[in-house]
């Protein structure tokens, strides 16, 4: 069995400092918890999602985002598979078959993950989908469509579970983009950062404006 590259479950790490792929882009803070599946979230986490290619579509994460072990994003669009053909089987990119055979390939275009989302352990993540700032994806979860900010989904295929605030502490939050602060002045507020006071948090960080 190959080695855990994780020292624990306790422990993860922070993903800028781990990305080789360029098709992969990660805001800072962001980490992956991958100790139950003990490889390296680009060599694991991302499927068919080559580092060698340009215009690709891309990953994108924000900052601030936690990914629990096992979560998946699976890229590249459909990969030839057409169900709105008669069959369904890539000829196109089967050598001795794909004389004459079209492509079926279609883009998604980037899937794209906002800011302070958590997404949970073998969550899936399917091509082409946006997820918004302050999301919780649940374990397991198989998200075939955009979610939006500050909500929680669950379920396969997932579906709304609730709003994690009210819709006007969410149009706070969204408009403070306190993620993109000076991680100085995020310091200083960690204590409301840590409690469900958002208005609090909001008029906080505004007198540091």
């Amino acid at each position: 069995m190959k080695p855990n590259v994780f020292e624990s479950w306790t422990k993860g790490y922070v993903l800028k400092d781990h990305i080789t792929n360029k098709n992969i882009e990660v805001g800072d803070h962001s980490y992956y918890s991958g100790y139950y599946h003990r490889e390296h979230f680009e060599d694991y986490c991302v499927r068919y999602l080559s580092p060698d290619l340009d215009g690709v579509d891309k990953l994108i994460i924000g900052k601030f985002c936690s990914i629990g072990s096992g979560a998946s994003f699976i890229m590249s669009g459909n990969q030839g598979h057409r169900y709105d053909w008669v069959s369904t089987y890539p000829f196109f990119f089967t050598p001795d078959l794909n004389e004459n055979a079209a492509n079926g390939y279609m883009e998604k275009g980037d899937t794209v993950v906002g800011n302070d989302v958590w997404i949970g352990s073998e969550a899936m993540i399917m091509p082409g989908v946006t997820i918004g700032d302050g999301a919780v994806i649940a374990t397991r979860a198989v998200v075939t469509k955009n979610v939006s900010p500050y909500t929680i989904v669950g379920g396969n295929p997932a579906k709304e579970i609730r709003k994690r605030f009210s819709e006007e502490e969410i149009e706070l939050l969204l408009q403070s983009k306190w993620w993109d602060l000076d991680i100085e002045i995020i310091k200083k507020h960690i204590p409301l950062l840590c409690s469900g006071n958002v208005k609090d948090f909001v008029a906080g960080i505004k007198k540091e404006e």
